[in-house]
């Protein structure tokens, strides 16, 4: 079986690498011991990079989705936004530049492989606090790759899952080492599983004090996500009831009082906190799918033309503007996240009392409370179609809408998407079925390993 030298990481993680640790350790020379203690690890996992999940790339995963417009795109696309957002083969010319959404990921991926390799010799601590941070390593590493596989693998598809590429399975954090050849979308998948498994027994019971580290129901929350992106509705819902039952997370209310702080680590809804800042342009098309009594359009979006959706570019996703203990964005696990998976799966499953039940109890925390008006039908279509609404709305600048799209193209429920410039002709479509859906391995890292399989 061909082996990667691991440089492919290692020599492309560029700013993105392992910056910031040097606040919490002091940084030892190349060949020396830099961490030590069970303390030394536990500080490790408080780098900003990790304990906060700040993520760039998934703020430019936006760009991919039928949410965002780029008014004042330029033609042809040239910067690396623009690329993004044509759904373009490569994002960038520069063979020297760190490749987008890989390279982060696979940034952190090593420093929690560094927690898995190091943590069993560390000194002091017990061994119930060691076990307890390998779990917490294995669950960030588990979001990495979740993240990885549903870029640069194709949508999980269980008849073709078992030899469809996704990307290497690094379980090093030496540079000088190799790397397996990609993975496939299903052993990926079943690893991301098995590893979420066998870190719950380990995690603790509650991070209600600081969500951006590990729980039971953090764990059981990103076993949800990556169950439901394989499209395997009923142990999706199984996992987000127990991430639901085993958190002490509560959605917000809109219609009450918002959270008196901004920190997104103590925010109620919050159940595995991933940081990024709110601020996307939305799309017209999008904007026209809320209802007028919806109170996310006044509290999540500022708007030039009064709410009215009729100027491309009036409208942003920017929470920081107009309601500002909102300004950052939760893109790790939610409450309202869980409720809509098992509201999908149930409405799936035509169990619509229990569908509605879920949609209800988000929906009525977003809805003007004096017009609120909750959905009912007996029609598991139509039950469905709103739901997969919902979860558009409430979920719509964390990073997922993309991943939906390819999810639900894979069930013929896309339609072509376009992109226009300024003047409105088109500049690039997202047919259904697209081979763009799926990523193409950057050319930075071709540039490494020629015979590594592209995506078409």
């Amino acid at each position: 079986m061909k082996q990667y030298t691991y440089v492919i990481i290692g020599a492309l993680l560029g700013s993105l690498g392992l910056t910031g640790c040097d606040k919490y350790l002091d940084v030892q020379p190349k060949g020396k011991t830099l961490l030590t203690t069970v303390t030394n690890y536990d500080q490790w996992l408080n780098d900003p990079s990790l304990a906060t999940g700040y993520s760039p790339s998934t703020c430019t995963a936006n760009l991919l989705s039928d949410n965002y417009d780029y008014p004042g795109i330029a033609t042809p696309a040239m910067q690396l936004g623009e690329l993004v957002y044509t759904w373009a083969p490569q994002f960038s010319s520069d063979l020297t530049a760190s490749p987008l959404f890989w390279a982060e990921h696979y940034a952190k991926i090593n420093q929690y492989n560094t927690v898995l390799l190091g943590i069993d010799e560390a000194t002091g601590g017990t061994s119930i606090q060691k076990n307890s941070l390998k779990g917490e390593a294995l669950l960030g590493r588990a979001l990495e790759y979740f993240y990885l596989i549903n870029e640069y693998g194709k949508s999980y598809d269980s008849s073709t899952a078992q030899k469809d590429l996704a990307v290497p399975f690094v379980i090093s954090n030496q540079v000088v080492q190799d790397i397996p050849p990609r993975g496939t979308v299903a052993d990926i998948t079943n690893q991301i599983i098995t590893d979420l498994n066998i870190a719950i027994p380990n995690l603790p019971d509650d991070n209600s004090a600081n969500r951006y580290r590990a729980s039971k129901a953090a764990a059981y929350s990103v076993l949800a996500r990556v169950y439901f992106y394989a499209r395997n509705y009923a142990e999706a819902r199984k996992n987000a009831a127990l991430a639901l039952a085993n958190s002490k997370a509560v959605m917000v209310d809109y219609n009450g009082t918002l959270p008196a702080s901004n920190v997104l680590a103590v925010r109620p809804d919050v159940i595995y906190g991933r940081l990024v800042i709110g601020n996307a342009a939305a799309s017209l098309d999008f904007m026209r799918t809320f209802a007028a009594n919806d109170l996310r359009l006044k509290k999540l979006y500022s708007s030039s033309d009064g709410y009215k959706f009729t100027t491309r570019g009036a409208t942003v996703f920017y929470p920081g503007a107009v309601t500002g203990v909102l300004i950052y964005e939760n893109t790790g696990t939610s409450v309202q996240e869980m409720k809509l998976i098992v509201a999908e799966a149930a409405a799936r499953n035509n169990e619509l009392t229990v569908a509605l039940q879920q949609l209800d109890e988000v929906r009525k925390t977003r809805i003007t409370a004096a017009s609120y008006v909750a959905f009912q039908s007996n029609d598991p279509e139509e039950v469905l179609k709103e739901v997969l609404l919902e979860r558009r709305h409430e979920l719509a600048y964390c990073g997922l809408r993309w991943f939906d799209m390819r999810r639900l193209d894979m069930e013929n429920r896309m339609d072509t998407v376009k992109r226009y410039d300024a003047v409105g002709n088109v500049v690039a479509t997202l047919p259904p079925h697209s081979n763009s859906y799926t990523l193409q391995i950057p050319a930075q890292v071709l540039t490494y390993h020629p015979d590594m399989p592209q995506n078409p």
